[in-house]
């Protein structure tokens, strides 16, 4: 086939075996890979707990990842997510993907559990399982140091090996899989690393029109200031977003108790150009390159580290901003839960956090040791263990990003129906409720937001399976990437084609949440967005947000309960289990 290779590797580490598998061409066609494909292989084994040795660990490339299609050098990595019992699963740059797919595959799937800890490499079709008990401990930086050479690199820290949720997976040193606990799967299967090395090509099926559609994408980026202009994301970075949030007075500061901060200027991405003076990189295949490391080699936080580990711990000091990202990145741990988990814990005991008391914590809860293995449980654990339940500012257990929802009512929806509980990307609203792309919207009302959040996630359920960048989505479309992903595999389609998948593939994660006992229970905000008001929008609705929920599950094709019918399921393609 053309865009895909046609093998998926299966490694089992309670035997150290592994096999190939070669799905059938209209398998790829169904679910083109990505999200959508390690969803398929996930589905049989949702209902295990996140410990269970025979729940796989899914790495997957899109059909575009070893191309020259625009941003192509994404992967998807998935299982059950620790820290929410739902769906968990993380797009993630660097060059792992890119080095799977010149090493011939698609994916891989990890099950079972080494007696011993151990590390993963492949070299094209090579592949060695290696002791690593020497390595227990390592930070995911000198670890991969001791790694150069081997191609793309994933690797969980201490944090993973100690029990904390949120622990996540580092690709190549700075690239996080960061929410919901992914590295706790590699810590369960006592895995240490992978690495990737692959020196094969991707075969595209229309290289001439891979070049037209790629330069149609190319020539929209360029029009675009959000990612290309003078301020924009090319130039500063996702922090690009730290002003906007501080201006529209939602950028959520003290744990949400307001929405902003007066010493933002301090440490915004303007302070941060100034004080490292960094340089652009970015991951394999994109020419946006919204990463930006300083002259000193200090990697520049994304913005959501920017803003929790400043406004959120009322924290004005961007060194402790940039050491607190690093050594997150060093421990392996989500850097959004570790500073939502310390302000709830702030909140909690009244305690105002200096910037060596937040490394401090850091490095206790990275390490399991005092009071860190109690905050390594995340906020909502720890809430609810003092009696204080409602200071976790978490939906489904996982705690929110940089977005307050009282100042973009979209956010506040989209935080309630992601299924892999509170996150930004499986919808975006932000695009064009603060960023008005593709056309602006109304960010104090919910009127039309729910069928805007549905096709959103469709559409980025799309994105993720393609493994291209959601940034891209800012200045070009759907319609453009159809062509691409034509070109790419030789299979015909159209922008709504897509989103029709795009649409089977985010019901049966509904499908898998249901199984786990998730319903409009859990799809709902923390009382504080609806009881204390923002600096200067107020509060929620309740009424509205449960109304415009409703209206989003009819849309969605589910029941009342935010449960999915077996008459969707079958309209949809999918197999049906019994909720």
């Amino acid at each position: 086939m053309d865009g895909w290779s046609g093998s998926i590797l299966h490694i089992d580490l309670s035997t150290w075996t592994y096999r190939l598998e070669h799905p059938a061409p209209a398998t790829y066609h169904a679910w083109i890979g990505g999200k959508g494909l390690a969803g398929l292989f996930l589905y049989p084994h949702i209902k295990r707990p996140w410990n269970d040795p025979e729940l796989p660990l899914i790495f997957m490339a899109g059909p575009l990842v070893g191309t020259a299609s625009p941003t192509s050098g994404r992967m998807c990595i998935m299982s059950r997510s620790p820290l929410t019992g739902a769906v968990g699963d993380a797009s993630v740059g660097g060059s792992l993907g890119t080095q799977l797919k010149r090493a011939g595959l698609d994916g891989l799937l990890v099950t079972g559990q080494s007696e011993r800890l151990c590390g993963i490499e492949i070299v094209d079709h090579q592949v060695m399982i290696r002791e690593a008990e020497s390595l227990r401990g390592v930070g995911t930086g000198p670890l991969r140091l001791h790694l150069k050479g081997k191609g793309g690199v994933a690797c969980v820290g201490p944090a993973a090996e100690v029990g904390v949720l949120f622990a996540s997976i580092i690709v190549d040193g700075s690239y996080a899989a960061g929410r919901g606990g992914l590295g706790l799967l590699f810590a369960a299967k006592n895995l240490k690393y992978l690495t990737v090395k692959g020196s094969g090509r991707v075969s595209v099926h229309d290289p001439r029109e891979l070049k037209k559609a790629r330069e149609d994408v190319f020539r929209q980026v360029a029009a675009s200031p959000v990612l290309l202009g003078e301020h924009g994301i090319a130039n500063y970075g996702t922090g690009a977003l730290y002003d906007l949030m501080d201006t529209r007075q939602m950028m959520p500061t003290a744990n949400f108790r307001r929405t902003r901060f007066d010493r933002a200027a301090a440490v915004n991405a303007a302070a941060f150009r100034r004080h490292y003076l960094p340089r652009r990189t970015g991951c394999k295949g994109c020419h946006i390159l919204c990463k930006k490391v300083g002259r000193d080699g200090t990697h520049i936080p994304e913005f959501e580290t920017m803003s929790h580990f400043s406004a959120l711990l009322e924290n004005d000091r961007i060194e402790t901003v940039t050491r607190a990202n690093a050594l997150c990145n060093d421990l392996g741990m989500d850097t959004i839960s570790a500073a939502a988990t310390l302000a709830c814990y702030a909140e909690i005991s009244g305690e105002r956090l200096s910037g060596p008391r937040i490394l401090a914590l850091l490095g206790e809860i990275g390490r399991g040791q005092g009071l860190g293995s109690e905050l390594g449980q995340g906020s909502f654990r720890y809430a609810q263990a003092r009696g204080r339940p409602e200071l976790s500012m978490s939906v489904k257990g996982q705690e929110l990003p940089a977005y307050d929802p009282r100042g973009a009512y979209g956010m506040a929806l989209g935080y309630a129906t992601s299924t892999r509980g509170a996150c930004h990307l499986r919808a975006y609203p932000i695009s064009h409720e603060i960023l008005r792309k593709p056309v602006a919207t109304d960010r104090l009302s919910f009127a039309g937001k729910a069928r805007i959040i549905k096709i959103a996630e469709d559409l980025n359920a799309v994105v993720d399976s393609l493994t291209a960048c959601k940034f891209v989505f800012f200045a070009s479309g759907i319609e453009e990437y159809a062509r691409v992903y034509a070109a790419v595999t030789g299979v015909g389609t159209t922008a709504q084609d897509l989103l029709g998948t795009g649409e089977r593939i985010y019901y049966r994660e509904r499908m898998m949440n249901a199984l786990n006992g998730f319903s409009s229970a859990e799809d709902d905000l923390p009382a504080r967005f609806f009881t204390e008001p923002a600096s200067s929008t107020g509060v929620l609705s309740r009424e509205e947000f449960v109304a415009t929920r409703a209206g989003y599950y009819r849309i969605r094709g589910l029941d009342p309960r935010g449960l999915p019918t077996r008459e969707k399921a079958v309209e949809l393609g999918l197999v049906w289990e019994e909720q």
